[in-house]
């Protein structure tokens, strides 16, 4: 194309400069490089404070040791990306929500507050924050798996 080879023939197969279109791809993939990684990245923290933020943007996961009296909010993400946050209450903790997280009865659930216990709230963003505009997390909880 235009006197630059965009298409050539190797002994191992064939070379393609610039970008490659195809309707589907067949073969196992195990030498192709570029990707996006796969998997889920994890966040581990602990929360002794009023407020704690999660790093939307840092991992999918969060697991959290809470103490005392904690407010979780958040930042960052992406509309439509899942969450989960993991909550393991390290003493009598008393954990809380933003108006950021979203839940089906309108208003958060009550989280257990013995030590030990451990607690799941799972969450997508439904709406990515911008200026005068608030995120919002469609949200629900599992309780005390302990």
């Amino acid at each position: 194309y235009d006197n630059a080879v965009k298409l050539a023939t190797t002994n191992d197969g064939t070379v393609i400069t610039g970008i490659c279109t195809a309707t589907s791809f067949s073969g196992s993939g195990a030498n192709l490089t570029n990707l996006p990684a796969a998997g889920i990245n994890t966040s581990i923290s602990t929360a002794v404070g009023i407020v704690s933020t999660l790093a939307l943007a840092d991992a999918q996961d969060h697991q959290v040791t809470v103490s005392g009296i904690t407010t979780f909010t958040c930042n960052g993400g992406t509309q439509g990306e899942t969450h989960t946050l993991r909550l393991i209450n390290s003493g009598v903790s008393t954990v809380g929500f933003s108006t950021y997280f979203l839940f089906p009865s309108g208003s958060a659930p009550s989280i257990p507050t013995a030590s030990g216990t451990i607690s799941l709230i799972s969450f997508t963003v439904h709406r990515q924050g911008s200026a005068g505009i608030a995120t919002q997390l469609l949200a629900g909880a599992s309780l005390n798996f302990s």
